[in-house]
């Protein structure tokens, strides 16, 4: 059963990885096995440091980070699907200044898709699962979606072109916007 609890947790927490991997993978910026390789290594990194973070600062930050981490993801989030969406809608657009996969781009991506840890590891101390099992899985489904994401992204984005970079953008913006949503109402 704590497999299975861990595990529902990993593909959770990864999912937003993992739409990010597609949306970056459609604008195809990343063109060596090595970006894809870091890219995908650095958000199961984050995942998981996110995720000791959480468990190691317990419940004396939680009380100041809960109050602005998810305006801080939509931030993170709007500013790479406009992007996507600009690069969709000009004709020679790209979607990021630099490859995704290197510099600032990587950190914000990063810590974009990783907020969300940062709270699961808060509580995962209550789940009575094994932490450090639970790390490792959160980084590992993270890294492993994520790569799955951006070779899924780069053939949709060759075989439907930037039609895919625009609903990445606007699927970037949704879940952005589903974080915000989740915080403030739920």
């Amino acid at each position: 059963m704590e497999f299975l609890t861990i595990t529902l947790i990993s593909i959770g927490l990864a999912m937003d990885a993992f739409a990010v991997s597609i949306s970056v993978g459609t604008a195809g910026q990343i063109a060596s096995l090595r970006g894809k390789t870091r890219l995908a290594s650095h958000f199961g990194i984050f995942q998981a440091g996110m995720t000791t973070l959480g468990l190691l600062v317990g419940g004396t930050t939680v009380q100041y980070v809960k109050e602005y981490d998810h305006w801080i993801a939509l931030a993170l989030l709007s500013y790479v699907g406009v992007n996507l969406i600009l690069s969709g809608l000009g004709k020679n657009g790209k979607a990021f200044e630099q490859d995704p996969s290197t510099g600032h781009v990587l950190v914000v991506l990063s810590f974009a898709t990783s907020i969300d840890a940062f709270a699961v590891g808060l509580s995962i101390a209550f789940l009575y699962v094994p932490i450090l099992l639970s790390v490792i899985m959160i980084g590992l489904v993270a890294l492993l979606l994520s790569a799955v994401g951006l070779f899924a992204g780069r053939y949709l984005g060759k075989r439907f072109g930037k039609k895919m970079e625009i609903l990445g953008g606007i699927v970037l913006l949704g879940i952005g916007i589903r974080v915000v949503i989740t915080h403030v109402f739920i």
